[in-house]
C-alpha cells in the first residue's frame, strides 16, 4: 500500500444496506448481557445488550427490524447481533434538548440523556481507556479532530456542514467537565479546521503519528497525577451526542473512509453504524489482501462479510505480501520499510509499499533501543517488557506501562518480531480487572 490507496475528499452516499450489525465483542472491556433473542423485533435505538459491569450502559440498534442473527465464538462470546432492516424503520423516541436548555441544564441530567440515548460508551477515560465513570468530574476531556495514523476521516470530510452541531456538542461536553479544560485539538495542517472552528481549537498539534494522541497530548500538558483520569472523545463522535441531544433520536449516520490496496474505491462514503464492510467496497477480500478495521497500527484484522464496529470509522485493504521472495538473504532492500536503515530503502525517498509480511519470526529481545527512539510517551519498551514477563508489577508501573497509548509502534520497529504493544494493552486491562 502507498500513497496511491490515500482516501479521497471526496465523500458519497452509500444507498442503505440490507442489514447491519452491532459487535460487542469489538468493545473494550465490556462484559454484555444479551437483552434480546433471535427473531425479536427491534427499532433503532431499541437496547440490544448492557454492561454486565454497569447495566445503565446499554448498547442500542443501529437499525429498525428484525434480528436475525446473534453469532457467538470461543466461550460463549457475543461475536455480533445482526439486525435485518425494514422498508421503513421504526424509530425510539428520547428527550431532545435546545439550545437554550442546554445553558441551564444540570450536569446529572445531562448524563442520564447520554447514558439513556446509548452514546456514552463513546466518552472513555484515560489511561486504561474504558468507558468513562459518569459519577467523576474529569480534570479535562480530550477532543482529537483529525487522527494522524494512516487512513482515518478527515474532519474536512465529517465536519462539513455540520460545524454548528459540533459547536453544540462541545458545549454539552463542557458541562459534563464542570467548567474544567476542554481540549480540542487539529493538526497544524488542516486549514480547513483552523478556518471553520476559528475560536473553538485550543491546541495545534505538530509532529507525525501519534502526535494527536490524547494520551500523548496529556503526558505533555498534565501538570498533577489527578490529571490522568482524563477523558477523551474522538471528534466524528461529538457530532453523534450532538445529534442525539437535538434531535431526540439515536444517530446512526457515520462517515467513514475506505483506503488501501488496488482497485476499489479510496475514499469518503456517508453510511451508518455497523454497515457491512462489503458494502463500503465490494469484491473487497482475496487471498493477497487482508482487511484491516479501525487504523493500520490500532485496528483489527477482519473478514468481508463482518460489520464496522462502534468506534471504527475507516477500512483499510493491505497486501498480505505472503509470496517468498527469491534470494531475500541478498536482496538490498531497496523498496522494504525499515526503520533501522539496514536495507537501501533508507536512501529512497519514494513512497514504499506496505503488506502484512512479518519478514521473519518472533525471536529474543536483542536490546537494539529502537522501541525506546519511537515511544511517544517514554515509557522506556524495553524495559517494560521484560518486567512484564518477570510479572513484576511494581517495576513495569514504574516505567510507565499506564502512559503507554498503545500506538503500535514498538511493535513496528522491533526486529524480534515482539508484539510489544499487544502484551502491554493485555498486561494493562489484567492491571485495571484486578483493581476494579
Amino acid at each position: 500500500m502507498n500513497d496511491e490507496g490515500r482516501p479521497a475528499l471526496d465523500c458519497d452516499v452509500l444507498e442503505r444496506p440490507s442489514h447491519v450489525a452491532a459487535l460487542p465483542e469489538r468493545i473494550p472491556f465490556v462484559k454484555p448481557r444479551l437483552l434480546v433473542d433471535t427473531g425479536d423485533r427491534v427499532k433503532i435505538g431499541t437496547p440490544l445488550f448492557a454492561d454486565k459491569r454497569n447495566p445503565d450502559f446499554k448498547f442500542l440498534s443501529p437499525g429498525g427490524g428484525t434480528v436475525t442473527e446473534i453469532k457467538f465464538g470461543h466461550r460463549r462470546v457475543i461475536e455480533k447481533i445482526v439486525i435485518t432492516l425494514d422498508d421503513e424503520e421504526a424509530v425510539e423516541d428520547f428527550q431532545a434538548v435546545s439550545e437554550q436548555a442546554l445553558t441551564t441544564i444540570q450536569r446529572k441530567e445531562l448524563l442520564g440523556h447520554l447514558i439513556e440515548g446509548g452514546l456514552w460508551p463513546l466518552i472513555r477515560e484515560l489511561p486504561i481507556r474504558d468507558i468513562a465513570a459518569p459519577e467523576n468530574v474529569p480534570p479535562m476531556i480530550f477532543v482529537s479532530l483529525d487522527a494522524k495514523e494512516p487512513f482515518q476521516a478527515e474532519p474536512e470530510v465529517y465536519l462539513k456542514d455540520s460545524c454548528d452541531q459540533f459547536a453544540f456538542g462541545l458545549k454539552a461536553l463542557k458541562k459534563l467537565a464542570a467548567n474544567e479544560a476542554v481540549i480540542i485539538s487539529t493538526s497544524g495542517q488542516n486549514a480547513f479546521v483552523l478556518e471553520k472552528l476559528n475560536g473553538l481549537v485550543t491546541h495545534v498539534v505538530e509532529g507525525v503519528y501519534p502526535a494527536d494522541d490524547p494520551g500523548v497530548l496529556l503526558y505533555h500538558l498534565r501538570k498533577n497525577p489527578e490529571q490522568n483520569r482524563s477523558w477523551f472523545v474522538n471528534g466524528q463522535d461529538v457530532l453523534l451526542i450532538a445529534h442525539l441531544l437535538q434531535e431526540g433520536k439515536y444517530p446512526v449516520q457515520r462517515t467513514m473512509a475506505v483506503a488501501g490496496g488496488p482497485g476499489g474505491r479510496h475514499q469518503h462514503f456517508k453510511t451508518r453504524l455497523g454497515v457491512p464492510l462489503s458494502h463500503l467496497s465490494p469484491n473487497l477480500e482475496t487471498d493477497d489482501s487482508r482487511l484491516i478495521v479501525g487504523g493500520i497500527f490500532r485496528g483489527y484484522a477482519s473478514k468481508a462479510d463482518s460489520h464496522m464496529g462502534f468506534y471504527e470509522t475507516s477500512l483499510t485493504v493491505i497486501p498480505e505480501g505472503n509470496r517468498r521472495e527469491f534470494m531475500a538473504l541478498f536482496s538490498p532492500g531497496f523498496k522494504k520499510h525499515s526503520y533501522s536503515g539496514a536495507f537501501l530503502s533508507r536512501f529512497n525517498r519514494s513512497a514504499l509499499t506496505t503488506d502484512c509480511n512479518r519478514h521473519g519470526g518472533e525471536r529474543a529481545c536483542i536490546a537494539c533501543m529502537q522501541c525506546i527512539d519511537v515511544c511517544p510517551v517514554d515509557i522506556l519498551p524495553q524495559m517494560t517488557y521484560k518486567a512484564v514477563l518477570a510479572e513484576e508489577v511494581e517495576e513495569y508501573l514504574e516505567n510507565g506501562l499506564l502512559d503507554c497509548v498503545e500506538c503500535g509502534l514498538c511493535s513496528y520497529v522491533c526486529p524480534s518480531k515482539i508484539e510489544l504493544s499487544g502484551i502491554f494493552k493485555q498486561t494493562r486491562a489484567a492491571y485495571a480487572r484486578e483493581q476494579a
